[in-house]
């Protein structure tokens, strides 16, 4: 049985990413000793449930990837995955300082994150790439734009996640004078909404693109969902990957089939999506194969997974004290 130490980074309700791993390295007979880190790790239900946990700064504070380096030198991580937006950037420019110490870190190169942290370049990116996506303006393109609008739009962070500042804007003069952060106005999109989860290997080869239907969501993250095989979501995987050709590792983009425009690309995620779970719990078992990716072992990966899958997920606790 090989050994393998993993360090899950701004690890807050994870718990369920946690098991997959967990499970996924007792399927491919790997010893695998799960660390998890936040900035409050006593209060951290992921942090709980892993085997060690350890206090870090914000991923925006200069002391963030110090810290992180040293948790890894210590302890001989040799995989970091991590789980929110805001720490792939940091992450990504430091991936060299972190392969010296023989770690390797969940995350594509600082070019990919730039797009995909930027809801604007996200789409005029996929769309020169033949991804269909809404129409998405700047602020303050829609305030200087005198031809017609198409309101309502969606107002949102440019690189906002979580469902973070969305609110909808019904004409020109509810747009905001001075936003706290930078902003974009998108199409407002209505029908059935999915999240597709995809496997890229290391010579950036897509191995696997699962698609769940969104059937309820609290706070951007899906709460019960059930895959969907359909061919249209596996093409717009391709182009997905054809537009961001850097791209490795999981990742996963949100789509609503507009009952007007068609199928429209709004987000990728070049992270563990929220609902990944599903996937895991389908066949699509992406812990286990980056895992066999960071053992040295032949890889495994394959497209079979099993359609009408349902999730309901729900909240538990740990208790102390």
């Amino acid at each position: 049985m090989m050994d393998l130490t993993l360090l899950v980074s701004s690890a807050g309700r994870r718990v369920a990413l946690i098991e997959c791993f967990r499970r996924s390295a007792k399927a491919n007979d790997i010893n695998l000793k799960v660390l998890a880190c936040d900035r409050e790790p006593a209060l951290s239900a992921a942090c709980k449930a892993a085997d060690r946990a350890f206090v870090v700064p914000g991923c925006t504070h200069p002391a963030f990837i110090e810290t992180m380096l040293e948790i890894v030198s210590d302890f001989g991580v040799k995989l970091v995955v991590p789980t929110i937006d805001p720490e792939l950037a940091p992450l990504a420019e430091a991936v060299p300082r972190f392969a010296e110490l023989g770690a390797r870190v969940h995350v594509s190169p600082p070019s990919v994150i730039e797009i995909v942290r930027d809801k604007l370049r996200t789409v005029e990116v996929l769309g020169r790439a033949g991804v269909p996506v809404p129409i998405t303006v700047s602020l303050n393109a829609a305030r200087n734009c005198s031809g017609p609008k198409l309101w309502p739009m969606l107002l949102k962070p440019v690189a906002g996640s979580a469902s973070r500042g969305i609110r909808i804007i019904r004409s020109q003069s509810e747009l905001p004078d001075e936003p706290e952060e930078p902003m974009v106005l998108q199409q407002l999109l209505k029908g059935p909404e999915f999240t597709v989860n995809m496997f890229v290997d290391q010579e950036g080869t897509l191995r696997s693109a699962i698609a769940h239907r969104r059937l309820r969501v609290r706070a951007g993250e899906v709460e019960k969902g059930r895959t969907e095989r359909e061919p249209l979501f596996r093409m717009l995987a391709e182009q997905v990957c054809v537009a961001l050709p850097e791209a490795r590792g999981v990742m996963c983009f949100q789509l609503i089939l507009d009952e007007t425009a068609g199928p429209c690309v709004f987000e990728v995620n070049a992270r563990f999506g929220g609902g990944y779970p599903l996937a895991q719990y389908a066949g699509a078992d992406y812990a286990g194969w980056l895992l066999r990716e960071v053992a040295g072992l032949p890889s495994i990966a394959h497209d079979n997974w099993r359609d009408g899958a349902l999730m309901l997920r729900y909240d538990a606790a740990f208790f102390e004290g």
